[in-house]
């Protein structure tokens, strides 16, 4: 009797166990979600925190078709030109970091991968020159083409992306990484010319604002250079940046 007792009892508990975890299984989700999550999502993602699957295919991970059902149709990006090439890239997770926080930025620019994706990409046509890239990225005792660059990131080039950033004017050429590497523009080689130099215009264009009014009824006056010129650019301006101003200090006009 006592056993018989105990087995009902026990079929109770676990209907009643079921039965609650029916009605409570979204939460149950969702917590469950939460206990895993190695991290909050940004700002933007925050509202799917507690949708995983709209991002993560199960045992695959994230997937680019996951991302392209927000992101396909994103007009900012796919119609400029640094940015066009999301139109056929691919792939997102190599660039595109999340669960770093709700401050932190998402992307963070990685040529190497994007090399490495843009191998991927090479139309079938070209095996046998993507086989011979291959193959020389695998020469770990050859030099590399370019001191500035990795092996992968000397395959890019630097124009596609950066011909609207280009502050010399194409005076230069579109071979960036003459001078400069992937990891930031400033060049630790770079001595700039003596401040007693008088020749800034040689390399600096004047801010439109020197062409208007604002030289004659700010720039001058702040600088006490009365009968300054536009392309006198060392009469007012110290080396060290241009919001240094001599005999006034950094100056912040806006």
């Amino acid at each position: 009797m006592t056993k018989l007792i105990l087995t009902i009892a026990l079929i109770i508990a676990g209907v009643a166990a079921a039965t609650l975890a029916v009605l409570h299984f979204p939460r149950a989700q969702v917590v469950a979600q939460r206990a895993v999550m190695p991290g909050q999502l940004s700002q933007p993602h925050a509202f799917l925190e507690t949708n995983c699957a709209a991002c993560h295919t199960p045992v695959k991970g994230v997937e680019a078709k996951n991302c392209t059902v927000c992101h396909a149709d994103n007009k900012t990006v796919l119609e400029r030109q640094p940015s066009a090439f999301h139109g056929d890239i691919g792939s997102c997770t190599e660039c595109h970091l999340e669960h770093q926080g709700r401050v932190v930025g998402t992307t963070k620019m990685d040529h190497v991968a994007l090399a490495r994706i843009g191998l991927k990409q090479l139309p079938a046509t070209n095996d046998s020159s993507r086989a011979a890239l291959i193959a020389w990225l695998k020469q770990s005792d050859a030099p590399p083409l370019n001191p500035h660059l990795q092996r992968e990131e000397s395959l890019l080039n630097c124009a596609t992306c950066h011909q609207t950033k280009d502050r010399h004017v194409g005076l230069f050429g579109n071979d960036c990484a003459q001078c400069h590497a992937t990891v930031k523009w400033t060049l630790p080689e770079f001595r700039h010319p003596s401040a007693a130099s008088q020749s800034c215009a040689q390399c600096h264009q004047a801010p439109p604002s020197h062409y208007m009014m604002h030289f004659q009824m700010i720039s001058m006056k702040v600088a006490c250079k009365p009968n300054a010129q536009v392309n006198q650019c060392f009469l007012c301006h110290q080396t060290t940046s241009w919001n240094d101003i001599k005999g006034v200090g950094f100056y912040k006009h806006h």
